[in-house]
């Protein structure tokens, strides 16, 4: 099937017209839909509300960050990073392009106000980290970087894509996949049936303040330096689920869960770090476990695979997360 994929083009406006045209030629190159902030160049609140849907119907988001914040919203947050951070929230794939050297820009293209500045580093530090990045320092470099990355990036995560309503209709291919998707749904229903019936057999799962330990790995920085770390950590059941709980109250993209747990555990050990990732084999042992204890469902729609709380899951995160109150002291000692 011709598919074609939607690439939401992310920037601040004025200081990159050249850099976003040469990102957008390639991406018409390259046969992709182009879509930004072209539409709405002085962004409001309200035009905002409408990108959020283009956002939506996109299937990578690509941001390019130069020397500039860009204008604030009522927030005092820059449209850029309100685009940025509502993509991230969506699980949009993203690709950022960071200038590497946004001291030898124009003054014309870089913040003078300090406050600006400082937040442009923070969103740059927000971006950059637990996050693999390229960086640019001509706008001619861009064309290359995307006609790089971006393929990458859709072979590792293939997204839904565009396509012909003709060729929808008498697309053999599609039909397998949903057919084939069906039977996977239906397997996994099976499975955790069978798991559901054998309650018995759930007593001798290891839960609640249980220990599984996991291992993980983590870029450590020390003094400006970066040292590689890997470890075996003990963690309970409990705590995982106290972690991940509150993201699956409504249905949440596995790589989030992923990177979510990550981050935790290492932190528990560490607190400057980047790149934080535990064992995948450790993180499908936590997936299978808590499906067997039927406290999540996890489903897959095309490459992508989500994860939501159970009604079983739901009662006991709010077990053991509620704040009980105080028992008042007896009056008749």
């Amino acid at each position: 099937m011709d598919k074609r994929y939607q690439v939401f083009v992310s920037s601040t406006f004025a200081d990159l017209k050249d850099e976003r045209s040469n990102v957008i030629q390639t991406l018409m190159e390259m046969d992709c839909i182009p879509a930004g902030m072209e539409l709405f160049p002085a962004l409001d609140e309200e035009q905002f509300e409408f990108i959020k849907k283009v956002i939506d119907d996109s299937d990578y988001y690509l941001l390019i960050i130069g020397g500039r914040y860009g204008s604030l919203s009522d927030e005092g947050i820059s449209y850029t990073e309100m685009e940025y951070d509502y993509a991230i929230s969506k699980g949009v794939k993203v690709i950022a392009l960071v200038h590497g050297s946004p001291e030898k820009l124009a003054v014309e293209k870089v913040e003078i106000d300090s406050d600006a500045q400082q937040k442009l580093q923070v969103f740059k530090q927000k971006v950059t980290t637990n996050r693999l990045v390229k960086f640019w320092s001509d706008a001619k470099e861009l064309s290359g970087l995307v006609a790089l990355s971006l393929p990458k990036t859709i072979k590792t995560y293939p997204a839904v894509g565009w396509v012909r309503a003709s060729e929808v209709t008498d697309n053999t291919e599609l039909l397998k996949q949903i057919n084939e998707l069906r039977k996977e749904n239906s397997k996994l229903e099976k499975q955790v049936q069978g798991l559901q019936k054998n309650k018995s057999d759930m007593l001798d799962l290891a839960q609640g303040d249980d220990g599984f330990s996991i291992f993980l790995r983590c870029d450590l920085v020390v003094r400006g330096q970066v040292e590689k770390k890997s470890w075996k950590q003990e963690v309970t059941w409990n705590n995982l689920f106290k972690c991940i709980g509150p993201k699956i109250l409504k249905r949440q993209d596995e790589s989030v869960i992923f990177n979510t747990l990550s981050n935790y555990i290492v932190s528990r050990k560490y607190e400057n770090f980047n790149s934080a990732q535990i064992d995948f084999t450790d993180f499908e042992k936590i997936k299978i476990q808590f499906l067997s204890l039927d406290y999540i469902n996890f489903t897959g729609i095309g490459a992508t695979s989500y994860w939501e709380i159970t009604p079983k899951g739901k009662s006991y995160l709010l077990k053991i997360m509620s704040v009980k109150r105080e028992a008042a002291e007896s009056n008749n000692e």
